[in-house]
């Protein structure tokens, strides 16, 4: 076997190493990408960070994982041993680097008591034609005969019936050219049988009428960027109970349905990956240009279509791309599906990650006891999370510490819809989960009474909407209170002066991953007056602790102002401290 590799080299393909060993490429692609010698998208990057850095943490009290590679490495023997594709003139499936990363990974890491697989889901986002049909036929075919199950049901897939043959008929292709497989396997219109595990590969979509039967052992959901809703993916969740180590992969490219469970499954990848939340049973892929200026930089492409030089032919593509962009829907088009990248560009990041993660000092909170703060706090819908804080400005360094709460209801937690550890959260003290079907404004109104026994609350600010009674109830404790207008003028100048201080690394909040999730889901949209304010990224992507941070700021940042003798105003910042 070869491998290929991409150079900076503006032409195309070209550097040709030689395979290492036969042995798993899983890490050997890891280090490569981690070292800059294999071109890969960021979050590519993160996700080999994350697997070299599970290898020094594998079978620690903390980490209870371990990586196999004699597992990670049967289902690669079996494709290539077995599986041939039926498109194209190839002798011989040789799965890449990249391939082995994602496969090794899947199934090489393991409890290292049980021996059960690490991941109950996968979520591999590549451009097209890159080979994910191919890729995941044969590993379906794998999961029916070796995966050492018996009565397993692998379910193919998709929103339309018609899409989900598309990877059924693949392997009954490749069951046909291969006379070892035709032996072994039971191949009828709409099933593919393995009598020896009675085990079974069948289409599945929405729409079917055998869904609630299934025992799912490996679900393949093939271009969920198709899917509006859950429904699917939740009955083929609800079918894997009886299996003791499940394993659901969602393949797919980008697509044009942004309030679908894609984006929010991608977004949520993106956060695990970043280290913002916590989720050691998924697997993320996610290869993508990382920057439009990457357009027209050919070498780059690799990025979201690893599988370049083998599927894909690099002048090709550069030839469908010039075609492509004098047109703008095809231009669209060619970005989601061959750049691999959601088309939305009215949005603006508040904050890249790197300058959020600057932000990690780390202070007593004792130290603050006694100290005045000045309270926010936001009420969002009664069923979804709620937030207050305290911020307590350091005059001396410029710097502000943030005291971040929030509530969700505890069905909310039970519907496991979204990646985050609630409960993780709740035993950090930064989070409540309430047995209530809402959040009732007594939790917000008590915790605000608590912290006035430890603080000094100079002033609580809030955002006007649906926060009559909290407010008189707190003006009626002896709080003061004062409205934050949810406007540009109020909000504007907040905003900037709390970028200012993030990139400055002034923002202090003992590293509460739940109120970094809330920053790191703000972006800037412009009103038609081209005036920025924040908004979170999407229906996943909550704020709820921004917000009541931002309403306590819009106060906080009057109190770095002085007025000068002679009538000037000055501006407290780390930067007039320092000179």
């Amino acid at each position: 076997m070869k491998m290929i590799l991409m150079t900076s080299n503006k032409t195309g393909i070209i550097n040709v190493l030689a395979k290492p060993s036969d042995s798993l490429l899983t890490t050997w692609y890891a280090e490569q990408v981690v070292k800059g010698n294999i071109i890969a998208s960021k979050n590519v990057i993160h996700a080999c960070h994350r697997h070299l850095e599970n290898l020094e943490a594998a079978g620690s009290d903390d980490f209870p994982f371990v990586f196999d590679e004699t597992l990670g490495h049967r289902p690669i023997l079996f494709i290539e041993k077995y599986c041939k594709p039926s498109k194209g003139n190839f002798k011989q499936l040789i799965l890449q680097p990249w391939q082995h990363f994602i496969l090794g990974s899947l199934f090489g890491w393991v409890h290292k008591d049980t021996r059960l697989r690490r991941f109950k889901e996968g979520l591999i986002f590549v451009g097209r034609k890159n080979g994910k049909t191919t890729l995941i036929s044969g590993v379906s075919l794998y999961g029916v005969s070796k995966d050492g199950e018996n009565g397993a049901d692998i379910p193919l897939l998709a929103n339309s019936m018609k899409q989900a043959r598309i990877l059924f008929d693949e392997a009954k292709a490749m069951i046909k050219s291969s006379p070892k497989l035709k032996k072994r396997f039971r191949p009828l219109r709409d099933a593919i049988h393995f009598d020896k595990t009675f085990s079974k590969i069948e289409p599945q979509a929405s729409d079917s009428e055998k869904l609630d039967g299934l025992n799912t052992h490996i679900g393949v959901f093939d271009e969920i960027h198709e899917y509006k809703d859950y429904k699917l993916i939740n009955v083929i969740k609800n079918s894997r109970q009886s299996r003791e180590q499940p394993l659901l992969i969602y393949i797919t490219t980008a697509g044009y349905q942004l309030d679908g469970p894609l984006v929010n499954y991608y977004e949520q990848g993106v956060d695990v990956l970043l280290g913002v939340i916590t989720d050691e049973r998924t697997f993320y892929y996610l290869a993508e240009l990382d920057d439009t200026s990457e357009f027209d930089k050919p070498e780059m492409w690799v990025k979201a279509n690893p599988n370049m030089g083998v599927s894909i032919k690099l002048a090709d593509m550069i030839e469908d791309w010039e075609k492509a962009k004098r047109t703008p829907q095809e231009r669209n088009d060619f970005i989601t599906k061959r750049f691999n990248l959601f088309v939305n560009s009215s949005e603006q990041s508040f904050l890249d990650f790197e300058t959020l993660k600057k932000n990690d000092k780390d202070l007593n909170i004792e130290d603050f006891f006694g100290k005045s703060c000045i309270a926010g706090y936001d009420l969002s819908d009664s069923e979804d999370f709620t937030s207050a804080c305290l911020e307590f400005p350091i005059m001396e360094t410029g710097e502000v510490f943030v005291l971040s709460h929030s509530w969700v209801p505890e069905h909310k937690v039970l519907l496991e819809n979204e990646k985050i550890p609630f409960r993780d959260y709740e035993e950090k003290g930064w989070l409540t989960i309430v047995k209530e079907p809402y959040i009732k404004k007594e939790h917000v109104y008590d915790w605000f009474v608590e912290q006035s026994q430890k603080f000094t609350i100079e002033l609580i600010t809030y955002d006007p909407a649906k926060a009559f009674g909290l407010n008189e109830a707190l003006k009626n404790y002896g709080f003061e209170t004062i409205v934050v207008r949810q406007g540009h003028l109020t909000l504007g100048p907040a905003v900037d002066d709390v970028k200012e201080r993030f990139i400055d690394g002034n923002v202090i909040f003992n590293n509460n991953r739940l109120f970094r999730w809330y920053v790191n889901n703000v972006k800037m949209v412009e009103d038609r007056n081209r005036n920025k304010l924040p908004q979170k990224q999407g229906r996943y992507r909550k704020i709820d602790g921004f917000a009541a941070f931002l309403n306590a700021h819009t106060e906080v940042m009057k109190r770095f102002v002085t007025i000068q003798g002679n009538g000037n105003i000055q501006v407290i910042s780390v930067r007039d401290l320092l000179n």
